[in-house]
């Protein structure tokens, strides 16, 4: 039997500026914005290609204190267009890191080494790695 992750709940304080980080800004498809009443939104957003989904909302999402997620991870096959492809869309993003070294060759230095980081505007936090091998 698979078990595979579907969705991430991403504490927010502020449903519509979070939905307009990930949509505009990181290029997550707007899977569906549910509006329930005044005091009830679901977002969900997925990455290009991801099969994991990211959800936003209130109301009716577990609370937690907006910006309290931490080191969520995306993978790449390449950092150094996904670098700029996050700054030429305006994310306040690390310069590209590596971290620790690989244990065989690999096809490129970065691959599995290589990072960038950011936090959306509550401050919770992502990195991106490349993985090639993953293209």
């Amino acid at each position: 039997m698979n078990w595979t992750l579907e969705v991430v709940i991403v504490p927010v304080s502020d449903v519509e500026r979070a939905k307009k980080f990930y949509a505009d800004q990181l290029g997550f498809t707007v899977d569906h914005d549910t509006v329930i009443n005044d005091d009830a939104r679901i977002v969900q957003l997925t990455p290009p290609g991801s099969g994991c989904s990211i959800v936003i909302g209130k109301g009716v999402v577990p609370e937690m204190p907006a910006g309290s997620l931490k080191g969520l991870q995306l993978v790449v096959p390449d950092l150094k267009r996904a670098h700029e492809e996050l700054v030429g869309r305006g994310v306040e993003v690390s310069e590209i890191q590596v971290v620790g070294q690989n244990p065989r060759p690999v096809p490129d230095p970065l691959d599995n080494v290589g990072f960038v980081f950011f936090a959306d505007p509550d401050g919770n936090t992502w990195g991106v790695q490349q993985i090639s091998s993953r293209a």
